[in-house]
């Protein structure tokens, strides 16, 4: 018949939310700049601007994603189409590997070559008989590597673990019967083991979070007015960010796996948050090692 289908890809019907996902971005970001600089539109401040693109971007995201999701209900994604979903994700993370690249290049340039200023009592002074300064500033304390931020590696790594056992127990699914033994125990072979396996990245996601969130509280370095504390926190607290992120995304998959969305042959949505949860702990292992152990050697510890 004319215009049956006959290959294995998915020709998308004409959709608005590209449209609108782009004119919100630029809505965000417009918003963005004028809040920077105190600047309004018609009596609307910058900030009001920005959240209502914030808003409009989180829509275009819920309602893009959930045709997706009707998409593979429908039988749309083929393998040939979840294939080319996967080489997306992948391109993703590698866009996101060479952001992070930018942070680690600002930090190692500060710390490789330090301008010549120390700090005391919090304020922040060049050293005119300097030709070259230390890295960290001399008079500033740093964190202890080996107490908060090695405990949040710990639990990152743990969290990896727990998302690695959710999808196994997913992969090795099997309709009407329960893996007996060692692999029962652990849920690997049912569905119990991909809901606990989600349960436990989740907590251990937001736990990271939240330890995170007490570290900065305490921090003995301002954002503002050092090379150490805004690249301190540029590098960790986008990485924070990308942990809030990866917790919403596998809260996503928690609340689909629950609804019976996965199965062993289509799961990539499951498949894609992994892969970003992995890509989140990795980074964190290189951010621990630089800024952390490295960065801060030698230096007064803060409450030490």
């Amino acid at each position: 018949m004319a215009g049956a289908k006959n290959h294995d890809y998915h020709i998308l019907p004409p959709d608005i939310w590209p449209f609108v996902g782009a004119f919100s971005a630029l809505t965000m970001a417009i918003g963005g700049i004028m809040w920077m600089h105190s600047g309004s539109v018609f009596g609307i401040g910058g900030g009001t601007i920005f959240f209502i693109g914030v808003a409009a971007v989180l829509l275009t995201m819920f309602s893009w994603w959930s045709n997706v999701i009707k998409e593979a209900h429908a039988g749309d994604h083929t393998p040939v189409v979840q294939l080319h979903l996967r080489y997306g994700m992948i391109l993703f993370i590698a866009s996101e590997v060479m952001f992070f690249v930018g942070w680690f290049w600002a930090f190692f340039d500060f710390s490789l070559f330090p301008a010549p200023v120390q700090v005391v009592d919090g304020t922040v002074s060049l050293i005119a008989d300097a030709a070259r300064g230390t890295w960290p500033p001399k008079g500033l304390e740093v964190l202890d590597a080996f107490k908060f931020p090695l405990l949040n590696t710990i639990i990152l790594l743990t969290s990896g673990t727990t998302v690695t056992w959710a999808h196994h127990a997913l992969i090795h699914n099997q309709r009407g019967g329960e893996k007996t033994g060692l692999w029962g125990l652990l849920g690997v072979g049912n569905r119990d083991g991909v809901l606990k396996g989600l349960w436990l990245t989740i907590v251990l996601g937001l736990l990271f979070s939240s330890i995170q969130a007490y570290e900065y509280a305490e921090a003995p370095f301002p954002f503002q007015g050092i090379n150490y504390g805004a690249s301190f926190f540029m590098a960790t607290g986008f990485h924070g960010f990308h942990v809030i992120i990866g917790t919403i995304f596998l809260t996503v998959c928690l609340i689909r796996a629950y609804k019976g969305d996965f199965t062993p042959r289509q799961h990539f949505g499951f498949e894609a948050a992994a892969w970003y949860w992995h890509f989140v702990d990795v980074v964190w292992l290189f951010l621990f090692v630089s800024i952390y152990v490295w960065g801060g050697w030698g230096a007064p510890i803060h409450g030490g």
